[in-house]
């Protein structure tokens, strides 16, 4: 097959721990063939085809010159077996438009893993919304009053912005309500601005927990990412500690759960965060800890990943 990442560029991967890389290099080994485009380089003309700029490339083995560029290439997305889309959030208006151009090439007959429409559909905060069975008290406002109101009842809460990624923007406010008029008025923008409240569960202190569901199957293990230093957040990005581990039933129960729905939708690959028995988020656009399951347990979740891609695209 030939397979078209569409990713950030490769100067920005670090393949010790990046799960694009590990997809390609599963895809790799199974003699598929690999090409590579970032989102802007995708394009549509009345008349034509959505089409890309892009590259054939090699992976070479060598961790300091790790691929080799084959060939050069403009042609239309659905000249390839599937489209795997791996951009990075942020979901800005540029990943929004990236996601229409995709479903236009759907549309023309290419094949693409997340679906476009579902990466539209399922935004990463906000998803949980559906679920509410499987999560803690959260409240979604741009009231500062609602706000003033939810942690008065709660006493303990967390904050974020909806268009935060790695840890970026969250704060906790404690009983004393320490800071908390500074803190709303920094993530809601004087009103302007939704941002979403939740309890503080306690056992963050255990780990941040990532699940991932593949062809609508959970994972066996989870990657942990436990808190360091005092900090709150558990993100690899904001220096959380990565501890695989084997999917607790309430993980498995949430997984299986979710699964079925989420793959149905055309989300191929979905990272749901778990914190003690309760669902935080629902991963959809670039989730990751590939490499560090791999490395800990020596579960191959990139050939899972493969195994799942190759059996969509069966007719």
């Amino acid at each position: 097959m030939n397979l078209l990442f569409v990713a950030d560029p490769l100067s920005s991967f670090k393949i010790y721990k990046d799960t694009t890389f590990a997809m390609m290099r599963a895809a790799q080994s199974r003699g598929h063939q690999i090409s590579v485009c970032e989102p802007q380089h995708i394009s549509w003309l009345c008349g034509g085809l959505v089409q890309a700029h892009g590259s054939s490339i090699r992976l070479t083995g060598d961790a300091d010159v790790w691929y080799q560029t084959a060939s050069q290439w403009l042609r239309p997305l659905r000249e390839f077996d599937a489209i795997v889309m791996r951009k990075d959030p942020p979901f800005d208006s540029e990943f929004f438009y990236a996601t229409h151009l995709l479903e236009q090439a759907e549309r023309e007959g290419a094949r693409v893993f997340n679906k476009p429409r579902a990466l539209r559909d399922h935004p990463e905060k906000l998803a949980i919304l559906e679920f509410p069975q499987f999560i803690g008290p959260t409240l979604v406002t741009r009231s500062a009053q609602d706000v003033r109101r939810f942690h008065a009842q709660h006493q303990d809460i967390i904050l974020k912005p909806l268009d935060g990624m790695g840890g970026m923007g969250i704060f906790r406010v404690r009983q004393d309500g320490l800071n908390l008029g500074a803190i709303i008025e920094t993530l809601n923008k004087e009103g302007a601005q939704t941002l979403m409240v939740q309890k503080f569960l306690p056992a963050i202190a255990q780990g941040d927990k990532r699940v991932l569901v593949i062809g609508g199957k959970p994972v066996p293990f989870s990657l942990a990412r436990i808190p360091q230093g005092g900090e709150v957040r558990g993100n690899l990005a904001a220096g959380g500690k990565g501890v695989a581990q084997p999917l607790s039933e309430r993980d498995r129960f949430i997984a299986e759960s979710l699964g079925p729905i989420l793959a149905a939708r055309g989300l191929l690959l979905v990272g749901l965060d778990v914190i003690g028995d309760s669902l935080t988020e629902i991963n959809v656009t670039s989730p990751t800890c590939f490499q560090e399951i791999f490395d800990q347990t020596g579960f191959d979740v990139a050939a899972m990943f493969m195994d799942a891609l190759e059996l969509s695209l069966k007719p």
